[in-house]
C-alpha cells in the first residue's frame, strides 16, 4: 500500500489549498487529515496537539471515533504518541499492539489497527504535537511515506504556531506553542520597565511550500548562495575583522559552509524534490 499517484507534491498543493480556505480551525484541520489519510491510503489520520499543561489532546481524526476528538488527552510520555513526542523522532511500526509502549483507549476504536507511523510535529526544534497514520494490516510504511509525513508535519506546526488553534481549547489546555513566558530577573534599580521580546532567529513565514518552476528555483538559490559567499568575503575584509579574533573565527566557520559543495548539493536536492 503505497501513497496514491502524485506523491507528497499533489498533497502538499492540495494541503496548499485547504489553508486558503476561508474556513473554521477545526474545520480546516478536519480536511488536512481526510486529505493525508487518502494520499497516503491510510486508514486512520490523526492530529495530536501538545498543550501547556504537557499533555497531548487528540484534535482531529479520520478514521477513529470522532467523539475522541478533544475528549482523548495523553501524557506526554504516555503511550507510542506519546514516544514519539517525548524522543522527537518517527516511529514506524508494522504491529503496534505489540510495541511495550502501546497504550490502548478504548474511546478511540484504534484496536483493530496494526501499522503505525507517527512523525512529530517540530518547529525551531521544539515539539508542539505528533501526526499519525495507521493500517489495519501489519505493514511497514516505505521511506517516501515517512518522508511525505514528515513534511505535512511541517505544514501543520506554521498553523499551531500561528495560534489558530488555540479558540479550540478549553482555559489551560492551550497548545504549547502558544502559551506566554513568565520570567523573573534580577532588581537592579526600583521601578518599572516595560519592554519587547525580539526574537535572535526572526520568524521566516513560508506561504508555498512547493516549487512551480525548478529552473527558476535553482537559479534562484545559485544567487543566493554567491550573495551570502560575497557578503562573507567583505566582511572579512573589514579592518575590525582582518586581525583575528573570535568574531572572525564564527564567520570563517559560516564560510566554510558556504563554500562546503556538499552543503551546497543538499540545498540543490531539497529544492529539487
Amino acid at each position: 500500500m503505497r501513497s496514491t499517484s502524485g506523491g507528497p507534491r499533489v498533497l502538499l498543493r492540495r494541503l496548499r489549498e485547504t489553508m486558503a480556505e476561508q474556513v473554521s480551525a477545526q474545520e480546516r484541520l478536519d480536511k488536512i487529515v481526510v486529505l493525508i489519510a487518502a494520499n497516503m491510503v491510510a486508514e486512520v489520520c490523526s492530529v495530536y496537539v501538545l498543550r501547556v499543561d504537557n499533555t497531548l489532546e487528540l484534535y482531529a481524526t479520520e478514521g477513529l471515533n470522532r467523539d475522541a476528538v478533544h475528549r482523548t488527552v495523553l501524557s506526554a510520555h504516555e503511550g507510542l504518541v506519546g514516544l514519539v513526542a517525548s524522543e522527537a523522532t518517527p516511529l514506524n511500526l508494522n504491529d503496534a499492539q505489540s510495541h511495550p509502549a502501546f497504550s490502548f483507549r478504548p474511546e478511540t476504536g484504534e484496536e483493530i489497527y496494526h501499522s503505525f507511523l507517527g512523525v512529530p510535529i517540530l518547529r525551531a526544534g521544539n515539539t508542539l504535537g505528533v501526526l499519525v497514520v495507521q493500517n489495519r494490516a501489519k505493514r511497514t510504511y516505505v521511506e517516501e511515506e515517512v518522508e511525505a509525513l514528515q513534511t505535512t508535519a511541517m505544514v501543520l506546526a506554521e498553523m499551531i504556531a500561528s495560534g489558530e488553534l488555540s479558540a479550540l481549547a478549553q482555559p489551560g489546555a492551550e497548545p504549547a506553542a502558544r502559551h506566554s513566558l513568565h520570567k523573573t530577573g534580577a532588581i537592579l534599580s526600583d521601578g518599572i520597565a516595560l519592554g519587547h521580546v525580539v526574537l535572535h532567529e526572526p520568524r521566516v513565514v513560508i506561504t508555498n511550500y512547493i516549487a512551480e518552476d525548478l529552473p527558476k528555483e535553482i537559479k534562484r538559490l545559485d544567487a543566493a548562495l554567491a550573495k551570502l559567499r560575497a557578503d562573507l568575503d567583505r566582511m572579512l575584509e573589514r579592518g575590525d575583522v582582518a586581525d583575528g579574533g573570535e568574531h572572525r573565527d564564527v564567520l570563517e566557520a559560516y564560510r566554510m559552509f558556504a563554500n562546503d559543495h556538499g552543503w551546497s548539493h543538499k540545498l540543490h536536492e531539497a529544492v529539487a524534490t
